[in-house]
């Protein structure tokens, strides 16, 4: 009995772990398809998906040659986030900075992979920007019933924040 007790629990460990990681958020990998479509600006700019799907370089610091790391967030401009795969469509806002602040937040791209994902995406998309710019960070609540459109709004915007160095 003792090792079917075992492989029981095993199975059961792995199932849950599966389960986990298929209802969780993933950071698509974006560096080759942000090198590809680069255009060689080097002054901090990223690429990423727009609203219609198609591919396309956004973004940009400010602050080109000062070579002060808080610089281009003190100076301002706009920052893309990564794009994020979650089990209902991608996920990507854009933030725009001026004097070190968040002054805007939009999202380029939400779930949208069936008619109650674009649903939750259009309410609960409002709320996190208002919660953002109060907070000035990515240091917000989830919005009830909207926890994976959350999580991966607020991990693109994470990632917007570290490139502008805020």
């Amino acid at each position: 009995m003792r090792p079917r007790a075992a492989v029981s629990a095993a199975l059961a460990s792995a199932g849950i772990l599966l389960a986990g990681w298929q209802s969780g958020v993933h950071v698509a990998d974006t560096r080759s398809a942000v090198a590809a479509a680069s255009t060689g600006n080097s002054s901090g700019s990223s690429s990423g998906l727009g609203t219609s799907g198609s591919a396309g370089t956004t973004g940009s610091s400010g602050a080109a040659g000062t070579g002060a790391a808080g610089a281009a967030a003190k100076a301002g401009g706009t920052y893309d986030g990564d794009i994020v795969q979650t089990r209902f469509g991608i996920v990507q806002v854009r933030i725009t900075v001026k004097a070190g602040d968040i002054t805007d937040v939009t999202a380029l791209k939400l779930t949208d992979h069936e008619g109650r994902s674009v649903q939750i995406s259009n309410y609960a998309a409002p709320i996190l920007r208002s919660e953002v710019l109060q907070a000035q960070s990515a240091d917000v609540r989830t919005v009830g019933g909207a926890t994976v459109t959350s999580d991966a709004y607020l991990t693109s915007l994470q990632a917007a924040l570290d490139a502008a160095n805020l």
